[in-house]
């Protein structure tokens, strides 16, 4: 399977402004110290190289979507954030090269971020497109059809020309699509949340976002160390340090790096992805995330194998 991000912020995009590009311009500059490049190409690698993940790029600023590549002559798709478009623009792409043009979403849940990006998903004005939504949700319709309303967009649901099904599913009782083994489990989150496992010929991919697990309450935590056991990679929200869910965001349906790392060890999961990122935090901000996280999982690894970690960006590809 191949996991592609196609957005990994929380709660609403971000965009990059320009005293921010400006300022990784002058890091680079400075970093370069005079030296002079034969091509664009030459300057890529000199950054690559030389200069860290927040200097030469950026962890992107759309919401939540994520793909799984690795179904049978279907694509599936986690959320609908805002990522979703660019997903759809190169969906297109693929399909003219002949990929099925059959769509297969996974929601964990129903807030705004998570489905803003459908509006602008280009293959659901397609005739010859096939979109079926698998949710934990009963109202998950319900929601899409909302957002489109005319005080709230111009283009109502019922203009859209591709075939859709609506399917609920419940948590803990698997099923298939495109050849690929479906989990769903209920997450703490206000209007609840839902996690998916995808297993597919020995290979484990967990889509956990929009859950808030409690570091004094662990043993509450359990069952999720058995919908993580053994998966190859946990795309697992941390929206917070361990300090901001404690002190400031108790209750605010979003968990922290550190509560992530402890439920990957104990579940014996081979890979985490920090995903789901704070909107307010900086490149920087999340790069010093990141790396606290690598610090702390060696730390509290004690004979366990080690867990890779891994920070999410717009644009990364995972392959598993």
């Amino acid at each position: 399977m191949l996991v592609r991000f196609w957005g990994t912020r929380g709660s609403l995009p971000v965009a990059l402004r320009a005293d921010a590009a400006l300022g990784k311009i002058s890091r680079a500059l400075v970093a370069a110290s005079g030296r002079t490049f034969a091509d664009e190409a030459e300057a890529a690698r000199f950054a690559q190289d030389n200069l860290d993940f927040a200097t030469w790029g950026t962890y992107g600023g759309a919401t939540s979507c994520v793909e799984i590549e690795g179904g049978d002559d279907a694509f599936l798709i986690c959320d609908m954030g805002s990522g979703l478009r660019e997903f759809g623009i190169d969906a297109f792409r693929r399909c003219a090269a002949g990929h099925p043009r059959i769509y297969h979403f996974f929601m964990s849940h129903l807030h705004w971020d998570h489905i803003m990006g459908f509006p602008f998903f280009g293959p659901a004005f397609d005739p010859g497109a096939t979109i079926v939504i698998h949710a934990g949700h009963p109202d998950a319709e319900q929601a899409l059809r909302r957002q489109q309303e005319e005080i709230s967009f111009p283009v109502p649901f019922d203009w859209l020309r591709a075939k859709f099904e609506f399917i609920t599913h419940a948590e803990g009782e698997p099923f298939e699509v495109a050849g690929v083994s479906v989990t769903l489990a209920r997450q703490h989150h206000s209007h609840d949340s839902y996690g998916f496992r995808f297993e597919r010929e020995g290979r484990a991919v967990v889509y956990s976002t929009d859950s808030e697990h409690r570091v004094d309450n662990m043993e509450s935590e359990a069952a999720f160390e058995g919908f993580f056991r053994d998966a190859d990679l946990v795309v697992c929200d941390t929206m917070y340090s361990l300090g901001d869910t404690v002190s400031l965001k108790q209750d605010w349906g979003h968990s922290s790096n550190v509560v992530a790392v402890d439920l990957c060890q104990a579940a014996g999961a081979r890979r985490l992805a920090l995903f789901h990122h704070e909107p307010t935090y900086t490149d920087a901000d999340i790069q010093r995330m990141h790396a606290e996280t690598v610090r702390y999982e060696e730390l509290v690894r004690g004979d366990r194998p080690p867990l890779e970690v891994i920070c999410a960006y717009d644009g990364l590809e995972v392959s598993v």
